[in-house]
């Protein structure tokens, strides 16, 4: 009997041991769970790039290492509408803890994929409320918040009156499929209207389009803006090698599209623009609604100069401008 007793005895401790060490083993897997963050970029150009390495940044800064602890998956859809319908859906099939979007059209398609079910946060986003992203900037609801990227208008014509006072006519080229940057060339159309100039819309459907287009454009205007827009940024040598051959300045919306040859500009900084979607994307992590996180701007902003395509072009540029641009590093 008192064998009997043993026996069960043991086997009771045995299974309690081994019930304790899967118990444990189980909470500290709950316990040491690292979230998850997905990052879809509509496509390679520096802007979006910048605002990649500005999110990583962001979330890092807010307490989130790449591989320490949070997982981040980036994936690139290179202009491909079926790889970002894709690509978002692949990210809500493994319950990605949050997912970032970078440029409208990515947001557009995690926002669809998710569902309202998880998280997601826009990072420079034209728009986002004339893109049904959020209800509104300050109430954004639908789990979606992030970093709006408007361009200053008014800043940016104030540029076309100081660099070159004698243009009249201002053509704006811009891509029929991106939403951003229709709404960016409109805006920047009225602007420029009521500072009296004559405006010129001109759009392509691709960047295939580009050197046609731009080399029509650049027989009929003085100078050219070329809006936040994905596909002419893509473009954006293409467009300042048609428009230089007539001489014809480009004034871009932001410093990258400097950097591959616009004549000047002020704008947010790209990478900014990323760092502060990252330092939301943290707080949501942490356990902050998106639903009722204001979408944020970046009010800051800076002047940028192309030394070269202003010598090639043999214009002056203010000295006052060049200095700023230089002492922000935005001088090429």
């Amino acid at each position: 009997m008192n064998k009997r007793l043993l026996t069960v005895t043991s086997l009771i401790l045995a299974f309690l041991v081994v019930a304790f060490f899967t118990e444990g083993q189980s909470t500290t897997k709950k316990n040491h769970k690292i979230p998850t963050v997905g990052i879809l970029q509509l496509v390679t150009h520096p802007a979006l790039d910048q605002i990649h390495q500005g999110v990583v940044a962001g979330l890092k800064d807010g307490g989130y290492t790449d591989g320490k602890n949070v997982k981040i998956s980036y994936q690139n859809a290179q202009a491909n509408q079926a790889n970002l319908k894709t690509m978002a859906q692949d990210f809500a099939n493994k319950d990605t803890d949050l997912t970032v979007g970078i440029a409208t059209p990515a947001a557009l398609s995690l926002a669809q994929a998710a569902n309202g079910k998880s998280p997601v946060v826009l990072a420079g986003i034209t728009n986002p409320v004339g893109a049904k992203l959020v209800n509104s900037l300050d109430k954004p609801g639908k789990n979606v918040t992030g970093v709006a990227g408007d361009s200053p208008y008014e800043k940016q014509a104030a540029v076309f009156k100081e660099v070159l006072p004698k243009a009249k006519t201002i053509g704006i080229i811009s891509t029929t499929s991106d939403s951003g940057g229709t709404y960016n060339a409109k805006q920047m159309k009225k602007t420029l209207q009521k500072s009296g100039y004559t405006v010129k819309s001109y759009t392509i459907s691709s960047t295939n389009d580009m050197l046609q287009v731009a080399t029509t454009m650049a027989g009929k205007v003085d100078a050219i803006y070329a809006p936040q827009d994905n596909s002419v940024a893509t473009a954006m040598k293409t467009l300042v090698s048609a428009a230089k051959a007539k001489n014809v300045p480009v004034i871009p919306s932001n410093d990258t599209m400097v950097a591959d040859g616009g004549l000047v500009t002020y704008s947010q900084s790209q990478y900014q623009v990323g760092y502060q979607a990252g330092q939301m994307a943290a707080k949501v992590l942490k356990g902050e609604k998106a639903s009722t996180m204001a979408v944020q701007s970046v009010s800051k902003g800076n002047y940028a100069v192309n030394l070269q395509t202003a010598s090639d072009l043999g214009i002056t540029l203010p000295e006052k401008i060049v200095s700023d641009a230089k002492a922000s590093k935005e001088a090429y």
